[in-house]
């Protein structure tokens, strides 16, 4: 099983070119499995049966995982399967006709116009943190940007005068997010002056660096995040992807195109973007209300 691990993984390096972070995160997802069926005395990934991926879920169900990580876990498995079944390695696949437990969408949450305003506002770019912390909140909330996108950003991708970002998405997608004026001036000045003093003197294309002048992670952007969050008061706990989230929320209450905000947000099904449209019933109904010539005609006779 190990040597089978080992292929999959080292075709998704070489041939997938997926990101270390994704790997890191299908290894976590598939080490459970792989300690089930160790339990279970399976030695091969060719000897697992249907019934054994029945009880697999079962147990992470009586363990009380939540049907959205049972999900994540099954599918990672299940690309593993459709991995080996192409290399010709297996004769069955027993994850083929496994459902994945059913969801309840969670709705996203978002922040307010002034919530936002708040939040990006209270980095001290006095300081070389505070520059960047700033510039990086600008571009979360303008851009839209997952934090993975965000930290993986060089400079060359940055185009100032466009007002342009070529960002590299899920599945090592290309995709161009759009910024505003406020945030291409916050990277202005982060790029004239606080990153400068961040690289001192290391040689790096990388846009976003910590204070010892190497790429700043993940890790470092959500605790920088939420840190501002309680600054200003927000009586919520609030991460990067939240600002993806109201990203696209503000979008559609200004009465964007659902596709258009598909594409910048870089998902590859509508479907994906729709989760988004349950924050925007009261816009709808204020753009249905004054756009319905008969439903408008009824409005104003009833003023008069």
């Amino acid at each position: 099983m190990r040597v089978d691990l080992q292929r999959y993984i080292t075709y998704l390096e070489a041939e997938n070119n997926v990101s270390p972070y994704t790997i890191r995160n299908y290894l976590n997802d598939l080490k459970g499995f792989f300690s089930f069926l160790s339990e279970s005395n399976v030695i091969s990934l060719e000897m697992v049966e249907q019934s054994d991926m029945r009880r697999y879920l079962t147990q992470l169900q009586k363990r009380g995982i939540a049907k959205s990580s049972m999900a994540r876990k099954l599918s990672a498995i299940r690309s593993l399967y459709r991995y080996l079944e192409r290399e010709d390695l297996i004769a069955y696949n027993p994850v083929a006709s496994t459902s994945s437990p059913k969801l309840t969408r969670q709705l996203p949450d978002f922040l307010s116009v002034e919530e936002i305003e708040r939040l990006i506002n209270t980095p001290d770019i006095a300081t070389p943190q505070g520059q960047r912390d700033r510039a990086i909140l600008e571009f979360l909330y303008d851009a839209g940007l997952r934090v993975s996108e965000l930290v993986q950003l060089k400079i060359e991708q940055i185009n100032l005068e466009g007002r342009e970002v070529r960002v590299w998405g899920k599945g090592s997608k290309e995709r161009v997010a759009l910024i505003g004026k406020h945030a291409v001036e916050a990277l202005r000045v982060y790029l004239y002056d606080g990153r400068n003093k961040l690289r001192g003197k290391k040689n790096t294309d990388a846009l976003f660096l910590n204070r010892y002048g190497g790429v700043i992670s993940q890790r470092s952007v959500q605790i920088m995040v939420d840190k501002y969050a309680r600054q200003a008061g927000m009586k919520v706990k609030v991460h990067p992807h939240m600002l993806r989230h109201t990203f696209a929320t503000h979008l559609l209450d200004g009465g964007a195109d659902l596709r258009v905000v598909q594409e910048l947000l870089g998902h590859t099904s509508l479907s994906s973007t729709q989760i988004y449209t349950h924050v925007t019933q009261n816009q709808m109904r204020k753009i249905y209300l004054a756009a319905h010539p008969r439903v408008k005609d009824n409005m104003q006779g009833e003023k008069k």
